[in-house]
C-alpha cells in the first residue's frame, strides 16, 4: 500500500450526500447525471427548476434557493459553471451572468455509485458452478498465453477477473443473506418447510460444483512454474501499461502491483497459503454448515408441530377422563395424580449430606433439627449462666515461673557488671536472649528524657553516652555480630 497526497486529502465533491439540504443537492445532481448519460453537457438553471417543480417534493421550491444550490455545488466543485454570452445584448444582461452548468467527472463516478448503492438490494447474489467451470476453463489456457500477443494477452486475463469477481462477490452476499436476523426469523417459521428442500438441493448442487472443479484448478495452479507465471503477467502488466490514460501518475509499478496482487487472490482462493486454509475449502465447510443450520430448524420445526398435535390429543382425552368423574372428590383426587399439589412449599436447608449419592432417599438420611424462634418484638434469647472459674492457683504457678526466669535472666546480667556498669565495648561474647534485655534497656534509656530508666526488677541505671559519635564498637553474639556507638549502662545503686 502506497500513502499519497490524493489518498490523504479530503474529497469536497462527496459532502452533498450528507449535507444539510442533501435531498435538494441529490436530485439536482441525479438531473444532470440523467442528462450526462443523454449526451446533454450544458444545462440552464430554468431547465433545473422546471423540473424539479414538476414533482410534488419541490412545489414550495424557489429560483432563489435554486441558485443558492448551485453556488454551493459549484463551490463544492460538483458542477462547473461557464457564463453564456451567446445571448447577451445589454450591459444589464452581462451583469446578470446567465450560467451554464455541466456535471464535474468525480460527481459523474460518484452518482454512478450511488445508483448502484441504491440498487444492490435489487441484484440477486446466487452460487454459481458454472463461474467455477468458466475459470477452470481459462485457467487451462495460462501456458498458452505466452505464445499469444500483448492484447490477446490481457482480453485473456480480464474475461479470467471477471469470472472470479462474480464468483467471489455473488457467493459472499449469498453466504451472508443466511447469518441475518431476517434470515434467522425466516428459517423458524412453519413456511420455511416448502423451502427447506429446495435450499438444500440448491446448495448441495454448488458443493458438488466445488468439489469437482476446485481440485481440478489448484492441480492447474500447481502446475504452473513461477518462469511461465512471469513471463504470462508481465505481458499483462506491458499492455495495461501501454494504454494512454489521463492519469498521468499511474505508474507501471502501480501496475504490476494490481496485477501480481489479483493474481495472488486468485491463487489463495484455491490453494493452502502460509498455515491457512483457501476461502475455497472455507467455503465449502460454510455451506455445509448452513445445509446443517436448515436441516436443524425444519427438524425443531417439525418436532414442535407433532408434540403439539400430540398433546392436543393428550387434553382431549384428559378432559374427557375429568367428564367421566362421579363427583367432585373424585375430581380431587384425578386432579392430585395429573397435576400434583398446588402452590407447595419447598423447605431447604443449610446442612451438608452425608452423602453425595443420587440413589440416596430423604429418608434414608439424617433428618436435620431448624430451631424456630417466636416472631414477637420483645423476645430475647435467654443467655446460658455459667459459673466463673477460680484460676488462683493457676495464676500463682504462672506467677512462681516468670519469677523463676527473671531471677536467672537477673544472674546472667548481673554477670557482665563490673564497676556498677555495663560497657557494650568490652563484652564477651553473649547470648541472643541477653543481647534482646541489653538492647530493650539501652532503648528506654536513651529515649528517655534525662536518659534514666529502670530494669524489670525496678534497678535504677543512666545511659551514658559516648564522647566521639564517630567511634562503634563490635559486639559478639553466639549468632553473629554487629557494630554500635560504645554506650554504657551505668547503674546508681
Amino acid at each position: 500500500m502506497e500513502i499519497t497526497n490524493k489518498l490523504l486529502k479530503q474529497i469536497d465533491e462527496v459532502r452533498y450526500l450528507t449535507a444539510e439540504n442533501a435531498s435538494r443537492y441529490r436530485a439536482i445532481m441525479r438531473y444532470f447525471y440523467l442528462q450526462y448519460q443523454k449526451m446533454k453537457q450544458w444545462i440552464y438553471k430554468e431547465e433545473i427548476y422546471e423540473e424539479l417543480t414538476n414533482h410534488s417534493e419541490f412545489s414550495n421550491y424557489t429560483m432563489e434557493q435554486l441558485k443558492q444550490d448551485l453556488d454551493t455545488l459549484v463551490q463544492w466543485k460538483n458542477l462547473i459553471p461557464i457564463q453564456d454570452t451567446s445571448k447577451v445584448s445589454t450591459l444589464e444582461e452581462y451583469k446578470n451572468k446567465q450560467f451554464r452548468y455541466q456535471i464535474s467527472q468525480y460527481s459523474v463516478e460518484i452518482e454512478r455509485l450511488t445508483i448502484t448503492l441504491e440498487n444492490l438490494h435489487v441484484e440477486t447474489a446466487s452460487l454459481e458452478p458454472s463461474l467455477l467451470e468458466k475459470i477452470k476453463i481459462e485457467l487451462q489456457k495460462f501456458k498458452t498465453m505466452i505464445n499469444q500477443d500483448e492484447k490477446s494477452a490481457d482480453a485473456w486475463w480480464q474475461d479470467l477477473n471477471n469470472y472470479f469477481k462474480r464468483l467471489t462477490q455473488n457467493s459472499t452476499d449469498y453466504i451472508n443473506t443466511f447469518n441475518t436476523l431476517r434470515a434467522e426469523e425466516m428459517m423458524k417459521t412453519r413456511e420455511f418447510l416448502i423451502y427447506k428442500d429446495k435450499f438444500i438441493d440448491y446448495l448441495r448442487d454448488f458443493i458438488k460444483g466445488l468439489q469437482q472443479n476446485a481440485i481440478a484448478i489448484e492441480s492447474i495452479l500447481q502446475s504452473i512454474d513461477s518462469t511461465t507465471e512471469k513471463m504470462v503477467l508481465d505481458k499483462i502488466i506491458q499492455y495495461e501499461s501501454s494504454i494512454p490514460r489521463f492519469e498521468f501518475d499511474t505508474s507501471s509499478e502501480q501496475i504490476k502491483d494490481n496485477v501480481y496482487g489479483k493474481w495472488q487472490n486468485l491463487k489463495n482462493w484455491f490453494l493452502d497459503y502460509e498455515n491457512h486454509e483457501s476461502e475455497a475449502a472455507k467455503l465449502f465447510d460454510t455451506t455445509n454448515d448452513i445445509i446443517r443450520k436448515i436441516t436443524r430448524y425444519a427438524s425443531q420445526i417439525s418436532e414442535s408441530r407433532n408434540s403439539a398435535a400430540n398433546r392436543k390429543e393428550e387434553y382431549k382425552k384428559l378432559a374427557k377422563m375429568f367428564l367421566e368423574c362421579k363427583d367432585i372428590n373424585e375430581a380431587h383426587k384425578l386432579s392430585s395424580l395429573c397435576f400434583g399439589i398446588f402452590n407447595t412449599k419447598h423447605i431447604k436447608i443449610t446442612t451438608p449430606r452425608k452423602t453425595e449419592s443420587i440413589n440416596s432417599s430423604i429418608y434414608d438420611e439424617e433428618p436435620s433439627i431448624i430451631t424456630l424462634k417466636p416472631r414477637i418484638k420483645n423476645y430475647k434469647e435467654k443467655s446460658l449462666k455459667s459459673p466463673i472459674k477460680n484460676n488462683s492457683q493457676r495464676k500463682i504457678i504462672m506467677l512462681e515461673k516468670i519469677m523463676k526466669i527473671r531471677e536467672e535472666e537477673q544472674k546472667i546480667i548481673n554477670s557482665y557488671i563490673a564497676d556498677g556498669k555495663i560497657e557494650f565495648a568490652n563484652l564477651p561474647t553473649i547470648s541472643p536472649h541477653v543481647r534482646g534485655i541489653l538492647l530493650r534497656w539501652l532503648s528506654k534509656g536513651i529515649n528517655s528524657n534525662e536518659k534514666i530508666s529502670k530494669t524489670e526488677t525496678g534497678r535504677k541505671y543512666r545511659i551514658l553516652e559516648p564522647q566521639n559519635k564517630n567511634h562503634l564498637c563490635t559486639v559478639n553474639c553466639e549468632d553473629g555480630t554487629f557494630t554500635m556507638p560504645p554506650y554504657v549502662i551505668l547503674f546508681e545503686d
